[in-house]
């Protein structure tokens, strides 16, 4: 049974966590599943999955085939030469999982997708699973900045081994997660246990579809974000804002701090019009889309910028700075 028609670009999943997290039971559950799509799952040359051979009925140079009709690729090389001999062997595939490396952030293979020649025809990507360690995340945060930036660049994070902390420590673990990324979704696993189907319908990178999570429910303004660390600011605004002030303000903040900037996200307000408008941006790539009527609910503009060494303080002037004027001017 076929998910996507043969015309439809092909959804890719970006899956990572750090060492020991337990994405290798996660792209086992992929592999050997009986979820009924077919899936490439391409790793790096240091992943390690356990596959058990009576499911594999064909093994190609770095390609193992499983009886699921899902495949197993490694990589050696060039992603991008990976991706493309997969679109030349066709069979008809529903999905790619790339699973990174566990010491590596994701933001080089997130840009790959976003500026490949064929992103958005070929291939789409749908958003980044990253799986946390609910056991050993605070000492992992405090070795580097992969960790962290792996939960940065998140849609969905699952807080894996919650069988191995108490309530009151998983609790903690849970809050330091949503104090670096307050927009992904956070679900509690044990063996990294979830909704395969869930997982590869986030619709992270669709403007459409994208929310800023049930972190943004209290009225908090920002997440600090001290010196160089990586961490998330939350903006509101209650007045409707003015779309080229915002949109030159935003601009300008790229063009200046890209390379710290992992993503941003928005619902905006914007003066003059009754559409939400849907603003996310990755490093130097931005995007707009006006979504959904406002109708009854309460109209209010929410800004979400995760990345490292972020000013609270300038960045609320820069944000109200971008506030209609009472007379529309």
């Amino acid at each position: 049974m076929a998910y996507r028609s043969s015309s439809d670009p092909l959804p890719v999943t970006i899956l990572t966590g750090y060492l020991g997290a337990g994405k290798t039971t996660l792209l086992n559950e992929i592999l050997t599943g009986d979820h009924g799509r077919r899936i490439a799952v391409i790793q790096n040359e240091f992943g390690e999955i356990g596959i058990d051979h009576d499911l594999v009925v064909n093994i190609e140079e770095n390609v193992y085939t499983m009886t699921n009709g899902c495949i197993c690729c490694t990589v050696r090389d060039d992603m991008v030469e990976v991706l493309e001999e997969l679109l030349e062997r066709g069979g008809g595939l529903d999905h790619i999982v790339i699973e990174t490396t566990g010491i590596a952030e994701p933001g080089g293979v997130v840009m790959t997708f976003l500026t490949h020649p064929d992103a958005g025809e070929a291939f789409l990507l749908d958003g980044v699973v990253t799986v946390v360690d609910a056991v050993n995340l605070p000492r992992q945060l405090d070795h580097g900045s992969e960790a962290r930036a792996q939960i940065a660049y998140a849609d969905a994070i699952l807080l894996n081994k919650t069988d191995l902390v108490d309530a009151v420590a998983l609790d903690a673990v849970e809050a330091l997660v949503g104090s670096i990324n307050p927009t992904a979704a956070i679900s509690r696993t044990t063996f990294a246990r979830s909704d395969i189907y869930a997982l590869l319908d986030i619709g992270g990178f669709d403007p459409a579809r994208i929310t800023l999570g049930p972190s943004l429910s209290g009225r908090d303004h920002h997440h600090h974000a001290h010196a160089d660390a990586i961490g998330s600011i939350s903006l509101r605004a209650d007045a409707p804002l003015d779309f080229d002030r915002f949109e030159r303000w935003t601009a300008g903040l790229i063009e200046e701090r890209h390379a710290d900037i992992y993503r941003m996200k928005g619902i905006l307000n914007v003066a003059g019009s009754d559409r939400r408008l849907i603003f996310h941006a990755v490093h130097a790539l931005s995007s707009w889309q006006y979504g959904r009527p406002w109708e009854a609910e309460r109209r209010e503009s929410r800004l979400v910028i995760i990345g490292r060494g972020l000013d609270g303080e300038a960045l609320e002037r820069g944000f109200a700075g971008c506030r209609a004027s009472s007379d529309g001017g």
